[in-house]
């Protein structure tokens, strides 16, 4: 499945909700299940500056496609941190450049965000993004 064709699936379930707080509900919910990060993994290096909350992310190529993991202190950030890991996980630098993640906009999701924790989804899609910039080609 493509990136467009995950975004229309995304948007289809997200939107059967009626407001953005149940949606950010669904993907807390979601979170829950998410394991854990190692704790080998929960360094200084993986960590987000700038976050009220902890909130690591790391990333890796495997076969030339890029697979994305985070984790959190804070519940609500791993749940809209992790909505971006999951999505662009599995997916060719190539495309991941080519998609903006503003399509959660619309859906409700960021509007029920704290500014700290906007500010935490937009740097996890900047080092998504950097990481597909290095791995491109």
């Amino acid at each position: 499945m493509n990136l467009a064709e995950k975004q229309q699936q995304l948007t289809t379930e997200l939107a059967a909700l009626k407001n953005g707080q149940d949606r950010l509900a669904l993907l807390v919910e979601r979170a829950k299940k998410l394991p854990p990060l190692a704790p080998a993994l929960r360094t200084e290096e993986n960590l987000i500056p700038g976050c009220l909350a902890k909130l690591w992310f790391v990333a890796e190529c495997r076969a030339g496609n890029g697979f994305f993991a985070c984790d959190s202190d804070s519940l609500v950030v791993k749940a809209v941190a992790g909505l971006l890991c999951e999505f662009y996980s599995g997916h060719a630098p190539a495309e991941i450049l080519a998609h903006d993640p503003q399509f959660l906009a619309p859906l409700g999701i960021t509007q029920h965000l704290t500014p700290n924790r906007r500010n935490a989804l937009a740097k996890v899609w900047e080092r998504i993004r950097q990481f597909a910039k290095a791995n491109a080609g």
